[in-house]
């Protein structure tokens, strides 16, 4: 911001609270605090969370910006606003949305009568007050259950399992005996294996990362926990 862009030409700082595509990623605690100060001490510049990854109860609270009180000037928000169906938003002070012409926030496919129905009744649902503490269980089981078939042996090829709340995923390196002394080489090949296997199993995973060796978990927030036990021992 400072040394490349210039403080004074920046408008806004976009971020995941927790990286998706990146590898399911946490930041520190104190990041993103941090970061929103630094934002909003430069010019007035707005600090917008991409919470379409993370929101919804996904990471154990309704938002993952929540899980250190920080409060975005703008939330981009999708997937599991509606359950599946497609729908996104962009949620804001009203300063900022009111801002905008007349006309110049909207799109060709917004407001789709069916996922906004669908959105509408996912949050009625008296059931959806339980997502939170599902979510949280499913942190602690699948945290579990990882680091019970991970290991440290010679053969290990986990470098960590991190994420928050049933945002969770195994970042795959090459075996600890074919390593260099303090360094961990990334496993893509291993990842795209363990993926196939799944997959002819029965059981959809995806990858994400940098370098695509990272496995992440995303169990439905209503799935049972005998479902949940048969996909990790898969």
């Amino acid at each position: 911001m400072e040394k490349q862009v210039g403080a004074e030409n920046v408008a806004a700082a976009v971020i995941e609270p927790i990286q998706g595509e990146g590898g399911f990623v946490v930041p520190a605690p104190g990041f993103l605090p941090a970061l929103s100060a630094l934002v909003h001490a430069t010019h007035g510049a707005l600090f917008i969370a991409d919470e379409v990854q993370t929101g919804f109860c996904r990471t154990g609270d309704w938002f993952a910006s929540e899980h250190e009180s920080v409060v975005p000037d703008l939330i981009t928000t999708a997937k599991g606003i509606a359950g599946g169906l497609p729908l996104a938003g962009v949620t804001g002070r009203a300063e900022i949305m009111d801002a905008v012409h007349t006309g110049g926030l909207g799109g060709t496919y917004g407001g789709n009568p069916v996922a906004c129905a669908a959105a509408s009744r996912r949050d009625r649902d008296d059931a959806r007050a339980g997502s939170l503490r599902r979510a949280a269980r499913r942190h602690r089981v699948g945290d579990a259950a990882a680091a019970d078939r991970t290991g440290q042996g010679p053969s290990t090829r986990s470098a960590s399992v991190r994420g928050r709340g049933a945002m969770i995923a195994i970042e795959l390196v090459e075996p600890v005996a074919a390593r260099r002394a303090g360094w961990a080489d990334t496993d893509a090949a291993a990842a795209q294996a363990i993926a196939q296997a799944c997959h002819a199993a029965g059981l959809l995973v995806l990858t994400c990362g940098t370098y695509g060796n990272v496995l992440r978990f995303l169990p439905p927030l209503v799935i049972d926990d005998d479902t949940l036990h048969r996909g990790l021992d898969i």
